[in-house]
C-alpha cells in the first residue's frame, strides 16, 4: 500500500468511527473518491472489531419531519390545526404581538369604515349640480354635519364623515367655482375633461367609502395560526383591538460549548473566536423564539450536566460536542439524564452529527455541530421545524429554482449549499465548507442538493434565510 493510500484509509476510518464532528472537507472528498473507485468500508485492512460503528443518521427530510412532530408533542388545543404548545395562549398588547401567531380568530369589532367617509379631498355634493357651496368645511375627526339640501355642496377632507344626503364627492381637481361662487363639475368619473355640450355629472356614491365596505362587525378577518405581521397589527387596530390572543414564543437557552473559544479580540495560541454565540440568538429570534440566555460552558461533563438539567427553557440549543471525541460530552450527558434521542445524526453535509432529544416532558434539546456552517445546517434541519411548530407558525411554502452551475454531491447524503438569487436562477457560492461563514453571509438561501449532485440548470429545492426572504418570517424582536 502506498503512503497516500494509507493516509486515505486512515481518514476514512476516522470518519467511519464517528470522528467526523467537524464534517471535514477532506472526508467529503474521500467519500467521493472512494465511491468512484468502488472502495467500501473496511477496505483499509482493519478488522471490523477494531472500529466503532458509524452513526449514519436519518435522511434529511425524515429528520425535519421528526423535529416537526416533536413540536406537536402533547394534546393539540382546539382550533390549532393539530399544533400543540407547552404554554397557554396569552393576550398581549399590539406593540408586543409582532412575530407571534394568532391563537383566536380575528373578528371585526366594528364595521369598517364605521361611517360613510370621503375617499378624496374635494366637495361633498347633493344633486346633479351646479351647487351652492357652504362657507364652513368638513374635516376628518369632526362630528356629523347638518344634511345637505339638493343643489348644495361643502368642502370636505379625505377621511371626513360625509354629511347626510350627500350624493357624491367631487374631487378638487374635477371641480371649479364661477364668479358667483357656484361649483361646477369639470370632468367625468374617469377624470377626462368635459366636452362641449351638457355639463359633466357625478355618479351616485362617487369617491365615498360607504360604511361596512371592508367588513361588517363580526366578520372573521383572519384565522387561527396567522402570523402577526405589521399589516396584521394595522388591521387589528383598525378593527378595534387593543390586545391580541397569541401563542407565546418558545423559550430557548443557548449553551456554547468549548474551552477554545474567545469572546473578543483576535484568535491566538490555538484559541478561536466564538462565532456561534453572536450568530445564534438573532437567528433563533428570526425563527420565532425568545432567547432567554446564552451561556458559555467549558468542556466538562459535570458542568454540561448541570447546565442542561437546570434549564427551564422549552428548547435547549447546544453547540459542539455531538460526536465521539474526547471532550464530546453531549451524548453521555443525555444518556445520564435518561433523555430520549429522537434524531442521532442526519444524512446531510455539513452538519452530519446534529441531534434532537427530548430531555423532559415539555423540553427538547437540539445539539448543533461546532463548526459554523454545520451549525447553520442544524438550525435549518432540526431547530426551524421544531420552533416553528412550537410557536404555531405556518410552514413556509417549498419552492425550487434552477442552479446555474453543476454542484458535486455526496454519494449518500444531502448537501446544503449557500446560493444567491439572481432573477429566476440561483448561483452556488464558494466558501461553503463546514467551518466557513463567508458563503452563508452573502447568501439568500441554501440549496438542497440531493445525493449525487445536480446538473447545470437543474431545478433544486431552496431554503430561504429568514432575513433574505423578505417574507412574513422576518422578526428579530
Amino acid at each position: 500500500m502506498t503512503a497516500p493510500d494509507a493516509r486515505a484509509d486512515e481518514d476514512t476510518e476516522n470518519a467511519e468511527n464517528g470522528e467526523d464532528a467537524d464534517d471535514l472537507d477532506v472526508e467529503e472528498a474521500l467519500a467521493l473518491v472512494n465511491e468512484a473507485s468502488g472502495r467500501t468500508p473496511g477496505a483499509s485492512g482493519h478488522t471490523p472489531s477494531t472500529r466503532r460503528p458509524r452513526r449514519h443518521g436519518v435522511p434529511w427530510t425524515d429528520a425535519r419531519a421528526i423535529a416537526e412532530r416533536a413540536g406537536r408533542n402533547g394534546t393539540a388545543r382546539p382550533g390549532t390545526g393539530g399544533r400543540a404548545t407547552h404554554r397557554a395562549p396569552a393576550s398581549v398588547p399590539l406593540d408586543a404581538a409582532l412575530g407571534l401567531t394568532l391563537a383566536a380568530p380575528l373578528a371585526a369589532l366594528t364595521d369598517l369604515p364605521s361611517f360613510d367617509t370621503s375617499a378624496m379631498d374635494g366637495w361633498a355634493v347633493s344633486g346633479p349640480g351646479p351647487w351652492t357651496v357652504r362657507e364652513e368645511g368638513v374635516l376628518a375627526g369632526h362630528a356629523a354635519h347638518t344634511p345637505l339640501t339638493d343643489g348644495e355642496a361643502v368642502r370636505i377632507a379625505t377621511g371626513a364623515r360625509v354629511p347626510p344626503d350627500t350624493t357624491a364627492v367631487l374631487r378638487s381637481e374635477h371641480g371649479r367655482t364661477d364668479a358667483k361662487g357656484r361649483l361646477h363639475a369639470t370632468a367625468t368619473r374617469g377624470g377626462s375633461a368635459a366636452q362641449a355640450g351638457p355639463p359633466a355629472t357625478v355618479a351616485h356614491g362617487q369617491d365615498i367609502r360607504p360604511r361596512g365596505q371592508e367588513c361588517r362587525s363580526g366578520d372573521q378577518l383572519l384565522s387561527v395560526g396567522t402570523l402577526v405581521t405589521p399589516a396584521v397589527l394595522g388591521l387589528a387596530a383598525a378593527a378595534g383591538y387593543d390586545t391580541l390572543s397569541t401563542f407565546p414564543r418558545p423559550r430557548v437557552e443557548v449553551l456554547v460549548l468549548g474551552d477554545e473559544l474567545l469572546t473578543e479580540g483576535l484568535p491566538h495560541d490555538g484559541l478561536i473566536r466564538d462565532a456561534l454565540g453572536p450568530m445564534l440568538p438573532p437567528w433563533l429570534r428570526a425563527l420565532g423564539a425568545e432567547v432567554t440566555a446564552v451561556r458559555r460552558v467549558r468542556d466538562d461533563a459535570h458542568t454540561l450536566h448541570k447546565a442542561i438539567t437546570r434549564s427551564d427553557a422549552d428548547v435547549v440549543v447546544t453547540t459542539g460536542g455531538t460526536a465521539a471525541g474526547p471532550v464530546d460530552h453531549v451524548h453521555p450527558t443525555l444518556s445520564r439524564i435518561g433523555a430520549e434521542l429522537l434524531v442521532d445524526g442526519v444524512e446531510v453535509r455539513p452538519g452530519h452529527p446534529m441531534l434532537l432529544a427530548r430531555t423532559k416532558e415539555n423540553q427538547h434539546l437540539v445539539g448543533l455541530p461546532g463548526n459554523p456552517l454545520a451549525a447553520v445546517s442544524g438550525l435549518l434541519t432540526l431547530a426551524e421545524p421544531l420552533l416553528r411548530t412550537l410557536a404555531a407558525r405556518p410552514a413556509p411554502e417549498s419552492y425550487t429554482m434552477p442552479l446555474r452551475d453543476a454542484v458535486h454531491g455526496h454519494p449518500h447524503d444531502t448537501r446544503l449549499i449557500p446560493v444567491v438569487l439572481r432573477g429566476d436562477i440561483a448561483l452556488p457560492l464558494l466558501y461553503n465548507g463546514p467551518a466557513m461563514l463567508r458563503g452563508i453571509a452573502a447568501a439568500d438561501a441554501l440549496a438542497v442538493v440531493p445525493p449525487g449532485g445536480t446538473r447545470p440548470r437543474q431545478e433544486t429545492e431552496l431554503l430561504d434565510l429568514p432575513w433574505a426572504s423578505g417574507g412574513v418570517g422576518v422578526c428579530f424582536t
